[in-house]
């Protein structure tokens, strides 16, 4: 895809939020360019790991990370795609309030690309960072099972 076959944030949204728990974690497309992204996660007190400290879990922070990198790569593929590999640093607590995150592409392959994210807190502050590994093979038919599928028989 090209800038400008660019599709628009609002239509990333719409794809986006298509998934369940996307929804869930309340996420906006603030901008998207060639290679890059942001969103907004809206905070939810369901986030809180620890209700005496007020701090979000960190599998909302990596979450979060991954969607982010993984959809920084939509301007080559057109489509979120599946995640290979993630690592993710956390720097400090993310306490209540919502979530900047941006994703950048670091390396688009054929088969494999790699992209990056970052999560900062309402003040502007760095929470969690992380790289992913991510499969950018063209997507195929042959992957869908089909009715001519030999189908598995049942656990006895």
């Amino acid at each position: 895809m090209s800038e400008a076959t660019l599709p628009s944030a609002q239509d990333i949204e719409a794809r986006l939020r298509r998934g369940p728990f996307h929804e869930w974690l309340g996420l906006k497309v603030v901008s998207v360019s060639e290679g890059e992204i942001e969103l907004l996660a809206t905070w939810r007190e369901e986030w809180v790991v620890n209700p005496d400290k007020g701090y979000t879990h960190g599998g909302i922070l990596a979450a979060l990370v991954d969607l982010a990198a993984d959809w920084a790569l939509v301007s080559k593929t057109g489509r979120g795609v599946p995640t290979i590999d993630l690592r993710v640093d956390y720097h400090r607590a993310a306490f209540q309030g919502d979530l900047i995150v941006k994703g950048k592409v670091i390396k688009f392959g054929s088969q494999v690309s790699v992209s990056e994210a970052q999560v900062f807190d309402k003040d502007g502050k760095l929470v969690a960072s992380g790289r992913g590994a991510y499969s950018t093979a063209p997507a195929t038919a042959s992957a869908t099972p089909t009715a001519t599928s030999t189908p598995v028989p049942a656990r006895p």
